[in-house]
């Protein structure tokens, strides 16, 4: 019988000069910026195209020209290579060689270690959920859930939709929802009139921004409004909302979108021993110097685990800390004046869309604040911190670990969570024993380019 050849096993250690992690706006930015270099630069992000979450993919979706061009720019670099479908799972074992951590990834068929002498973190940021009574019904999900779901094909046409929060990002959600057939009947925003006037006002310092609100305005938007129960039995049927000081209206609805501000993505930058800091983020961010390094020497940051200030900022920090990955100091310097001209723009979206008090008031005694373990509000209010609340309710040790009820616990309480200490999320137990062995030194560890 002819022998049939085996396919070589798939490596357990790989190397590169350059690891991005995340591939929306900052991290193709970074990649592009660091590629004339001729340094061999590794992306990698949990979606199946590159682009995050401004810039999603998807069957309902016609990508804007940008994000196109630099979708089409990475493919004709043959020094990137960009891993979709792929997640970071925890820490590696560091060979002496690495001029930074290594880090574990997993993908849909394999896990493995990857080495590098610079990682730059664009790992972006997610929404902010608060709980209210009926949060957890069907029908509510996150402003910008609601929205990816939509481009990702979800059929919303002929459905009513309140959305509810703050910030931009309901209005450009109400705006993709409205040109999937649904029908918008309210925007609650949280933030006082005088607020929004402020902020627009200051938009003609970026006229790009001022003719994007131009065309996301909507008739049913209302200042001074935030939600304060979903109301149904299987499926939400209703929304109370409270208007101003004393009023309130209830609105029927098929879904809530519900987005309260944005978190920054630090668990991995964390978890890399990586200081928090910057007026940009409250302070949750991850604290970077002017070329975008972070306190852990071979690591940089950029885009809005930073802070947050729209894809125009991304794009210039991912850029600087491309070309300081790469060495190119001078170029890095050339943008620091686009740079401060986004700053200003992140600085006016903080001090315009700051959370009202009256939020931390929305949760009754039985509203569920973690919802992956069935944790109440009442359950919390005893407790004395994030640790504390862990060991008695198991709050934050459900599948999110703490994503969703560690920001929200932060906002009612003031707690802090804390850091993960080796693995970042769930893992195959083959990933785990495939990268247990030491890496084999030298060149012939990495994959061809």
């Amino acid at each position: 019988m002819p022998l049939t050849s085996m396919p070589a096993p798939a490596p357990m250690h790989e190397r590169c000069d350059i690891l991005i992690i995340g591939a929306g706006p900052a991290g193709m930015a970074a990649a592009l910026a660091a590629a004339p270099s001729g340094a061999a630069i590794t992306v990698v992000d949990d979606n199946p195209q590159p682009g995050g979450q401004i810039w999603r993919d998807g069957p309902q979706v016609a990508l804007p020209s940008l994000a196109q061009q630099h979708r089409a720019a990475l493919t004709r670099q043959t020094n990137i290579r960009v891993l979709t479908g792929t997640r970071v799972v925890g820490l590696g074992a560091s060979q002496p060689t690495d001029k930074a951590p290594a880090l574990l990834l997993e993908d849909a068929n394999r896990g493995w270690t990857q080495h590098s002498h610079r990682i730059i973190l664009c790992t972006g940021a997610r929404e902010l959920l608060l709980p209210f009574p009926g949060w957890t019904l069907p029908g509510v999900k996150g402003a910008g859930a609601l929205q990816a779901l939509i481009k990702a094909g979800l059929d919303v046409r002929g459905q009513r939709i309140v959305i509810a929060g703050t910030g931009p990002l309901l209005l450009a959600t109400a705006a993709t929802a409205t040109q999937a057939g649904a029908r918008v009947v309210r925007i609650a925003e949280q933030a006082a009139w005088a607020a929004l006037a402020g902020f627009a006002a200051q938009l003609p310092r970026w006229p790009a921004k001022a003719l994007q609100a131009l065309t996301l305005l909507n008739t049913g938007l209302r200042a001074n409004t935030h939600v304060l129960e979903a109301q149904g039995t299987t499926q939400v049927q209703s929304v109370r909302l409270r208007k101003g000081a004393h009023a309130e209206e209830t609105i029927a609805c098929d879904r809530i979108a519900c987005g309260f501000g944005l978190v920054p993505n630090t668990q991995l930058g964390q978890l890399l021993g990586c200081v928090l800091g910057g007026p940009l983020s409250g302070g949750l961010g991850l604290a970077v110097d002017a070329q975008m390094r972070t306190t852990v020497p071979g690591v940089l940051a950029a885009g809005e685990s930073t802070g947050f200030g729209g894809s125009e900022r991304a794009l210039v920090q991912g850029a600087i800390a491309g070309h300081t990955a790469a060495g190119h100091v001078q170029q890095a310097q050339a943008l620091r004046p686009q740079l401060a001209r986004w700053e200003g723009f992140a600085q006016a979206l903080q001090s315009s869309f700051v959370l009202n008090e009256q939020l931390k008031a929305l949760p009754r005694p039985d509203t569920l604040v973690c919802r992956c373990e069935d944790v109440a509000y009442v359950d919390l209010t005893a407790r004395q911190g994030w640790i504390d609340a862990k060991l008695h309710t198991r709050c934050g040790m459900g599948a999110c670990q703490g994503r969703i009820c560690g920001a929200a616990t932060q906002h009612l309480f003031g707690w802090t969570p804390t850091a993960p200490r080796h693995l970042l999320a769930h893992a195959r137990i083959g990933t785990l024993a495939a990268c247990g062995g030491p890496a084999p030194e030298g060149p012939s560890a990495a994959p061809p380019a």
